[in-house]
């Protein structure tokens, strides 16, 4: 499946690269019970579609992040601090696209699905030795955990505001709402206590990465034709 992702955020690369519109934009995700992240330019690349009729469009693209840090969810401790991370995610959308046209002014709303896989995932043992002590009541501590990580899926959607300076340059506006999960098991053990120390086990099977958040852009793209395009590659 690792394979499989990376051979498709490179094929989407290519393809968008061959289009004759180009752009630049600053990009962020804001994660629930997680660190800011950004992604790694120039590997963020999005915006690329079909238009069905002069109102609806289909969109695609792909953005490498580099992810500060992720929360979970299914574990039996509550924290709103990141458990995973720092990594590197593959994020790959599709979505539906409304859109409303001006001389000088594109609204689009957007709603689709989405992929994402972690690479180099690694635990965050500062947060989760933290989790563990408060959930157990203990003065201290420490864990040792393995972990299976799994592709991830999930929903969004959002909204683009685009305003076109000239026929061939434009400034946009985005922002989506996030709201996926990917399956984290882990297992191992935890050592702590109050006085005396115990070891306990953890086999948390419903362990999820939480990919829950909101990823704003602001860009300025640029485009070969004499008039203004939809395709905005940017980022």
């Amino acid at each position: 499946m690792k394979q499989r992702l990376i051979f498709l955020f490179l094929c989407v690369v290519s393809f968008i690269g061959n289009a004759q519109e180009f752009g630049l934009s600053f990009s962020y995700f804001i994660p629930k019970n997680g660190y800011f992240s950004a992604p790694i330019s120039p590997f963020s690349l999005r915006g690329v579609g079909i238009d069905f009729n002069r109102f609806i469009a289909l969109e695609t693209g792909a953005s490498l992040y580099r992810m500060s840090g992720l929360g979970m969810k299914g574990t039996p401790f509550k924290t709103n601090q990141p458990i995973v991370g720092p990594n590197f995610t593959v994020f790959i959308p599709v979505e539906l696209v409304f859109m409303l046209k001006g001389t000088n002014l594109e609204f689009d709303v957007k709603a689709g699905g989405f992929g994402f896989y972690g690479l180099s995932q690694k635990i965050n043992y500062g947060n989760l030795d933290r989790a563990l002590r408060e959930m157990e009541g203990w003065d201290v501590a420490n864990a040792q955990v393995q972990f299976a990580n799994k592709p991830g899926y999930g929903y969004h959607v959002g909204a683009e505001l685009t305003v076109y300076v000239t026929n061939e340059i434009g400034v946009s506006l985005e922002t989506n709402y996030l709201v996926g999960e990917s399956r984290f098991p882990l297992t191992g053990t935890y050592t702590g206590g109050t006085g005396w120390l115990e070891t306990k086990t953890i086999d948390y099977t419903d362990a999820r990465i939480d990919f829950t958040g909101l990823e704003f852009s602001i860009g300025v793209f640029y485009s070969a034709g004499s008039a203004p395009a939809r395709k905005k590659k940017r980022r």
